[in-house]
């Protein structure tokens, strides 16, 4: 018998890293779990490694009407939900003075309104004692050159997610974020030059209280604590970042 038997968990950018981790570590204790992605080869290799547990369903994080059809999907497939995981994100890093206004709408439309509108969406499956989990990100309280719009998208998230709590309580629903540090997942690969990649995560880790990347796994017993186990807590922020955001 696994911890999280039978539970129904959608998770919103689920084909690659934290979102991928997290599902295998909720398959591996018995949960169902429906993915999403916007790259379908990078989704159909997911679903391949996840197995014929898992739902991998194409969806764009930032397309409104990509959200109302898997809500749709997730009713004909789930009927009801136990626990939402709201991971879909991008980073676009560039310095203040050359960020252009169509790099700061994509960051804020899939990092802050996609949100917005699935958990909108997404609401009205939700379970009474069900759990959402935000991925905010340790930028959103530290200040740091050549993320801005990114870190904007973030606090905003982290506002959203006090908001959310507060408006789905009487639903019985607690809404949470987790909030990574330093995690190695490929998003600064493939957003970015990769001299200017390796220099960003060199920097990160050594500025790191403990000098290292976090593992995808970590954030994902994160995830699953805040979604399932941490029945009394809600609008709260989970640090998961070595360190980064409290020393």
């Amino acid at each position: 018998m696994g911890r999280y038997d039978d539970k129904k968990v959608v998770i919103i950018g689920g084909s690659t890293g934290l979102g991928f981790a997290t599902a295998e570590l909720l398959l591996d204790e018995g949960a169902r779990v429906l993915i999403t992605g916007r790259n379908q080869d990078s989704l159909d290799t997911a679903a391949k490694k996840l197995g014929g547990s898992a739902v991998a369903v194409r969806s764009d994080a930032a397309s409104l009407s990509d959200i109302t059809q898997l809500a749709e999907r997730v009713k004909a497939e789930f009927g009801s939900v136990d626990a939402l995981f709201v991971n879909a994100g991008i980073t676009r890093a560039a310095p203040f003075e050359e960020l252009t206004e169509e790099m700061y709408d994509e960051v804020l439309t899939v990092n802050t309104k996609g949100p917005y509108f699935t958990v909108q969406k997404l609401a009205p499956l939700l379970n009474e004692g069900s759990g959402v989990v935000l991925t905010t990100s340790v930028v959103n309280v530290m200040g740091m050159a050549g993320m801005s719009a990114y870190a904007a998208s973030k606090a905003a998230l982290r506002s959203l997610t006090r908001s959310l709590a507060r408006e789905l309580l009487a639903n019985g629903v607690r809404v949470n974020a987790v909030s990574p540090g330093p995690v190695d997942t490929g998003i600064l690969d493939r957003s970015m030059p990769a001299e200017a990649a390796e220099e960003i995560k060199a920097q990160l880790k050594e500025q790191n209280p403990m000098s290292r990347f976090g593992e995808t796994t970590e954030v994902a017993k994160a995830v699953a604590f805040l979604a399932f186990d941490a029945t009394y807590t809600t609008g709260s922020e989970l640090a998961v970042d070595g360190g980064a955001s409290q020393l």
